[in-house]
């Protein structure tokens, strides 16, 4: 089981924080009809296959390449690029199953054996908060504490912007950046395969619990069964990717407590 899953797993879930709204917030309300209609989702991944058919299509693709020759030591480069890995397409086809009409954007900081670096992974960050990008599918994190500051510092620019970042925990028990920090909507694998169902956890740092533990996910040509905290993290994303088309303007902290209200252990509202 990936590390910091343990608490959706235990009997039972302690339930999620008691908002007292004066009405009961229903998923139809929510959610609206499901589709995530306009909202633009990025995924800082390995990139994503466009024409995998679980896909759907990607609106728009950058590239973070390492270049030492550029003062900034990477260079962006726009344009159609292919899923080095099949990480990323894996990632967008659950959000695209999710809420089929967000648009799909494909931000490739890793390659082909799904390794980067912190500074690629930032400036794909940096990219995704200058170019009115909604929600942010992170299946990814660095333990590069060099960095930690710098990531501070771009998710207060996210929260300033109103970008949802939504960021896995690292599958092993160490330093995972940024997903343990509180900026971001951290995700860590909860049992069972509806996507549909997922859980808040009010103790952190793993915050939110989705399906990630013997999942059907895109993969090449076609699927595969995978388990990772990687496949939880676009659940959370596809929800949001709904809510936010639901309630636009709609704030990150006010999109926490939508998503808390709706979380399968939601006690009474």
């Amino acid at each position: 089981m990936p590390a910091w899953s343990e608490p959706f797993h235990a009997q039972p879930v302690a339930p999620a924080p008691r908002l007292r709204l004066p009405a009961a917030a229903t998923k139809e309300w929510a959610e609206g009809d499901g589709r995530g209609t306009g909202v633009r989702v990025a995924i800082i991944d390995s990139g994503v296959r466009g024409d995998h058919p679980l896909v759907g299509g990607v609106a728009e693709y950058v590239a973070v390449e390492r270049d030492t020759t550029t003062e900034t030591g990477v260079r962006l480069v726009a344009g159609p690029h292919d899923d080095l890995y099949g990480h990323g397409t894996a990632c967008a086809s659950i959000i695209r199953g999710l809420a089929p009409g967000v648009e799909l954007i494909s931000v490739r900081v890793l390659g082909a054996n799904l390794k980067g670096s912190a500074l690629s992974f930032a400036y794909g960050l940096e990219w995704c908060i200058e170019h009115d990008v909604q929600v942010v599918n992170l299946s990814l994190s660095t333990s590069n504490e060099e960095y930690l500051e710098t990531f501070w510092d771009l998710l207060d620019q996210a929260a300033f912007r109103r970008v949802m970042l939504v960021s896995a925990m690292n599958n092993e028990r160490r330093r995972t950046i940024p997903s343990e920090l509180s900026g971001v909507f951290s995700v860590a694998c909860s049992p069972g395969t509806d996507r549909e169902r997922f859980l808040c956890n009010p103790e952190g740092p793993a915050e939110w619990g989705a399906p990630g533990v013997d999942v059907e996910v895109a993969w090449s040509e076609g699927t595969m069964t995978a388990s990772g905290n990687s496949f939880a993290a676009p659940v959370i994303a596809g929800h949001l990717a709904r809510i936010v088309a639901t309630h636009p303007g709609i704030t990150p902290w006010q999109a926490r407590t939508v998503l808390a209200a709706i979380a399968d252990n939601a006690t009474a509202h």
